[in-house]
Formats: structure tokens, C-alpha cells, sequence
């Protein structure tokens, strides 16, 4: 989006507000619902719940061999790659994280040539011609040998539809590798449309390295509860937008009840591997047009990106890497680098090293391969 110099600042402004507004008015669902409602109602269709600490919940917690991957990569490479951050500021510490293995990080070329397979959040294909990413993810990740393609699906469809557009995609991606080689990034609605096409499709399975919750939206999101699909429609209005409302169903499959009853009706194939990175910001590093939707999702836990509950964002028995100090949007979408007038008005946190982040992904979960038995 450009503003024109000589158009006056107030109708500079409104212009602006209105663009972000389609955004927050879709990727915010539910921001308009009475505040007194609950968020999570109640409900005896729900499968039965509990929360408990990960290693009780059958989670593997290699923080500590994460974070010395993910500094490693931000000091060798991350100061000549885009919005480079010191580690720690990084990396947000929850609890007793475990330390490190003090083992060496080997930093030269990819020994299995793995390829990061992104697939993106609702409302993603309508806003892309506008977001317009420069490629440095990609141009970074191919200087060591590995890959990343992102797979075209519906912006505003379900889950179910999704799950088999997602299964046609890597089914015409290259197999003659003797050892599966994609690593599956389900970011936000992603995530779910990812973990349906392996549930679904066992077909695709023998392909896949390892799967990835990226600020997934495994469990769902409290804000979609009381959402329309029609809020999330408003994507196709964005400009430049040339998607459709699909199957209608994206808002309906984000759910809370959905995404727990799916997942409590679906168990993972156990023969792959799963790893889950979660986005939880400390409150100062919440950009200004999500702080609502922070606030709101803070009513039943301070403990989110804006958008999803942090232990939402993690996979039924995966391996969790850390948690990133970066709210929804900044762990995944470089909306400042482009639009610099909505990056100091709106997205005003949106800065995050996500092409050192990237690496350091798959050089851990290369390791992690590695050392696990066959």
C-alpha cells in the first residue's frame, strides 16, 4: 500500500485505517461480540479436557537444544539477515526450561536437503498480492541446502477441503529422495488444515520428515467461537484480493469445540515425527491493532499471540521447541518490511528475525532426526 505524498495526512490516515481494518475485522474474529459473553462457552458436547504441565502431557520439551540452535544461527547469520534480535529477546523463557546439551551446532549444509513446506493461515491467499514477500526465507534457506515451497490453499475454506489440496500439493512435489525430506509448517489455520491431510490421507505420510505447529491453531481459537464466516469474508474486499469464500467453512473449523472434538476423534499417525513452536509475546511486544484481541483472549489467559491460546498452539505428543517472543502476526508475516505506513501506525511490533528463526528450525529438527531411532 502507497499513500501519496500530497494527499492530505487525515485522508492519508483514513485510507490506511481502513485497509487494516478489513484485516482486523477478518483475522480478528469475534472482536465485535459482547465483551460479557464467554469466550469459550459452556458446552457438554465438548470431549473432556485437562491442562496439565507438558511433561505430564506426553510432550517433549527440548527448549534448552533449541535455543542453543536458534542463538547459534542469529550470531553466525542472523546479523546480516532482516530485523536481526539478540536471543534472549528472541525467545521468551516459561518455567524451568531445560538446559541446553551443550553439544556443538553444526551451522555448514544441509546433510538430508530438507525442504520446509509452509501452509499459511485463513485468509492468506487474499492478502499476499498486497504482502508481497521479498524471498529471503527462501534465498537464506538454500545457501546451506535446504528448501521451503508454500502450498496454495483456500483462504477462507474448512479444514476438510483444505486437508486435500494440501495432499494433491505434495503429491506433485519431487519423491526420488531415498529419505522423506518436506517438513510440514502448519502456520496458524494451517496447522489444522496439515495435521486432517495426514489423518486423511496416508498416502502422503511416507513423504514427510516431520511436522511442524508454527503458532498453530491446533486446538482453535477462542475468537472464532462467536465469529461469522462473513467477517472473514471481508478478506475478499482486500485489495488486490483475488480470492473466493470457498466452502465457507474456515471460521466454522477454528473453533474451539471443532478442533477438540476433531482431535480427540483423530489420533496422529505415530509413525511420524511432530514439533511445535509456539508464538507468546510479552505484552510490550504486541503490535497496537492486536492489542484488542490480545486483551480479549487475556480474559482466559494472558498467555496468547492475539489470536490463540499458547497451549492451543502445541500437537497431541509433539516435541516443543520453544515459545517466540512475537505476537500472531510478526512470527510469520513481514507486514512492516513492505508497508513501512502501516508497520509505524498498526503492526508496530511486527519486527522478527523469521529468516534466522526458519534455519534454526530445520537445522534442529535435522539434528533431532538424526539422533532419533529408526
Amino acid at each position: 500500500m502507497t499513500i501519496p505524498l500530497l494527499m492530505p495526512r487525515a485522508v492519508a490516515l483514513a485510507r490506511v485505517r481502513a485497509i487494516l481494518g478489513v484485516v482486523l475485522a477478518s483475522a480478528t474474529v469475534g472482536l465485535a461480540a459482547c465483551a460479557s459473553k464467554p469466550l469459550i462457552p459452556y458446552s457438554t458436547d465438548s470431549p473432556a479436557l485437562v491442562l496439565l504441565p507438558a511433561a505430564q502431557g506426553g510432550i517433549s520439551d527440548k527448549r534448552g537444544r533449541f535455543r542453543e540452535v536458534y542463538c547459534a544461527v542469529l550470531e553466525a547469520h542472523g546479523h546480516n539477515l532482516p530485523d536481526y534480535r539478540a536471543c534472549d529477546e528472541a525467545l521468551t523463557r516459561i518455567g524451568n526450561e531445560p538446559a541446553g546439551s551443550g553439544a556443538a551446532v553444526d551451522l555448514g549444509p544441509s546433510k538430508r536437503q530438507l525442504v520446509a513446506v509452509l501452509v499459511p493461515g485463513i485468509g492468506y491467499d487474499c492478502i499476499a498480492p498486497w504482502l508481497a514477500p521479498a524471498g529471503s526465507a527462501a534465498e537464506n534457506l538454500r545457501k546451506y541446502g535446504y528448501g521451503l515451497e508454500v502450498v496454495k490453499v483456500d483462504a477462507l475454506s474448512g479444514t476438510a477441503h483444505n486437508a486435500k489440496q494440501v495432499r494433491d500439493a505434495l503429491l506433485a512435489m519431487d519423491a526420488s529422495a531415498t529419505a522423506p525430506r518436506l517438513v510440514l509448517i502448519g502456520y496458524s489455520k494451517g496447522a489444522p488444515d496439515i495435521l486432517e491431510a495426514l489423518v486423511n490421507y496416508p498416502e502422503i505420510r511416507s513423504r514427510v520428515a516431520a511436522v511442524v505447529s508454527a503458532a498453530g491453531a491446533v486446538g482453535g481459537s477462542p475468537l472464532a467461537n462467536d465469529a461469522k464466516q462473513y467477517q472473514a469474508n471481508l478478506f475478499e474486499h482486500f485489495p488486490g484480493a483475488t480470492c473466493d469464500a470457498g466452502d465457507g467453512g474456515g471460521v466454522e473449523s477454528l473453533r474451539t469445540l471443532t478442533r477438540k472434538t476433531w482431535l480427540a476423534q483423530h489420533p496422529l499417525p505415530p509413525e511420524l515425527r511432530y514439533y511445535s513452536l509456539v508464538a507468546l509475546p510479552s505484552p510490550e511486544r504486541v503490535s497496537s491493532i492486536l492489542r484488542s484481541s490480545y486483551k480479549k483472549m487475556s480474559l482466559i489467559d494472558g498467555r496468547n499471540d492475539s489470536q490463540v491460546l499458547s497451549y492451543d498452539e502445541i500437537i497431541p505428543g509433539s516435541t516443543l521447541m520453544g515459545y517466540a517472543n512475537a505476537d500472531h502476526w510478526a512470527l510469520a508475516l513481514p507486514i512492516a518490511r513492505t508497508h513501512s505506513t502501516v508497520g509505524s501506525l498498526f503492526v508496530t511490533q511486527n519486527a522478527y528475525p523469521r529468516e534466522a528463526l526458519t534455519e534454526a528450525l530445520l537445522r534442529f529438527i535435522e539434528e533431532d532426526l538424526g539422533a532419533a531411532p529408526h
